[in-house]
């Protein structure tokens, strides 16, 4: 990743990053437990993204579980439309992590600047294609990601989407499998030869009744428990 370098210059000096290494520049936006700004390494002059969350909010509001299933998911993550984590530290009164800042934001802004507020099919199937291959990787994971929406997505500089915003993800266990073909495939595929199948999906059900209203899948409604299907449903 491109900004990379810059923060292990300073981690590689054998200092601890804190607040201390960056500069404010503008915020970016807030949520339920804090506020993400723009902020500028110094010395190297890089820009990241900076999500603060407030530990008293946290604990009042009983989501300091949550904090911390998305600072674990974000440190697993290694991918092309996926935010990389790039450096974490606590204040006397926020969690900080340091993401990278998407130049091009969120996608939604991008759609309410189109004409009727839509965007031509072939821009739809380039957006579509990359948030599947996201949430493939994030189901490869154990991942549940349950917050999709234009949002959450956001631009990169080059154009291609970050998909962002892990507060409502769950980590769950996965299963990973090769499915290899039976006998009665191989006969009807007789003249070519079929190739495994790889599966891989969270494997837990969940209870919990999150997402945003808009794209909640009916299952999460009803409570009838839900797998990583409500990530597909949000993208119908």
């Amino acid at each position: 990743m491109q900004y990379a370098i810059p923060v292990n210059h300073v981690l590689e000096s054998g200092e601890k990053i804190g607040l201390k290494h960056f500069k404010p520049a503008k915020p970016l936006g807030s949520g339920d437990t804090g506020s993400v700004h723009l902020v500028q390494l110094l010395e190297m002059g890089e820009y990241f993204a900076m999500k603060a969350m407030n530990k008293n909010v946290m604990l009042n509001r009983n989501k300091v579980h949550r904090a911390t299933a998305k600072r674990e998911i974000l440190d697993m993550l290694d991918h092309r439309f996926l935010p990389t984590l790039y450096a974490s530290f606590q204040t006397k009164t926020h969690i900080c992590l340091i993401t990278d800042y998407c130049l091009g934001g969120e996608l939604f802004l991008l759609l309410e600047r189109q004409p009727l507020k839509v965007l031509r099919e072939d821009a739809v199937r380039f957006y579509a294609a990359e948030v599947i291959v996201a949430l493939e990787y994030l189901h490869c994971q154990g991942i549940i990601y349950r917050d999709l929406k234009p949002e959450n997505i956001m631009l990169q500089r080059d154009g291609h989407i970050v998909l962002t915003d892990f507060d409502l993800s769950c980590l769950t266990s996965c299963k990973p499998e090769l499915l290899l073909p039976d006998s009665v495939d191989k006969k009807k595929h007789s003249k070519g030869r079929i190739p495994p199948v790889f599966v891989a999906e969270p494997m837990r059900a969940l209870n919990s009744f999150v997402g945003t209203e808009e794209y909640i899948a009916l299952e999460i409604i009803t409570g009838v428990g839900h797998t990583s299907a409500v990530d597909s449903w949000a993208l119908d």
